[in-house]
């Protein structure tokens, strides 16, 4: 778990110190910053990790910082840490992106477990980004008239649709189809259609 990173920014010393020791502890690989300034000065979208933020800091508060990280398209999950009982800012937190607020003083379980949600989506994430790549891997295979007819598919035109569409004749179309299902590795329409969206094909 040690290559497992959190990313602490609070400007209370003391929750720095005993939030960083515990997690430490725990086997993550910590990192502290005083204010949101410094976190943003370091941090990039090369970054992979968790972020702890707290929402009322001096000269940058929380939400800013979220606002910040969204512009820049850094994506780690972030868990709001507020000591104010301040429902609204963490529901503001959330539609913002974060995936769970605690309040302080929180319970060990209760970090370890938000923490643990985060890593997990960040997993999830990873694997998806990867099938997403071979899609994309798999789609530059095909010809380009074999692409046409795949997003005719996507696009839940019959194979009788796509020739009219194409202005070609529907044998044409099942050739250009068997061949698009054999370089996409695909047993069944659902499954070539899978790599499709996979791919970004069909997003508006």
């Amino acid at each position: 778990m040690s290559n497992r990173f959190v990313y602490l920014v609070d400007d209370d010393e003391a929750i720095r110190h005993s939030a960083s020791f515990m997690l430490r502890h725990a086997g993550y690989s910590v990192k502290t910053y005083p204010d949101g300034i410094s976190f943003l000065d370091h941090v990039s979208d090369e970054h992979r990790g968790c972020i702890l933020l707290d929402v009322r800091m001096p000269g940058m508060d929380g939400l800013a910082v979220q606002n910040t990280l969204n512009q820049r398209g850094i994506n780690m999950p972030v868990i709001i840490l507020t000591g104010h009982g301040d429902v609204p800012v963490a529901v503001e937190a959330m539609k913002g992106g974060a995936i769970e607020f605690l309040e302080k003083p929180y319970e060990k379980q209760a970090l370890i477990g938000a923490i643990e949600n985060a890593f997990n989506l960040l997993d999830n994430q990873s694997a998806d980004d990867k099938r997403g790549r071979e899609a994309k891997a798999r789609l530059t295979e095909l010809t380009p008239r074999e692409r046409q007819v795949l997003e005719c598919l996507v696009d839940g035109l019959t194979n009788k649709g796509i020739a009219q569409a194409l202005s070609i004749s529907p044998r044409t179309v099942e050739i250009h189809r068997a061949h698009m299902m054999e370089k996409l590795q695909a047993d069944s329409l659902s499954s070539a259609l899978r790599f499709a969206f996979l791919a970004g094909i069909g997003e508006k």
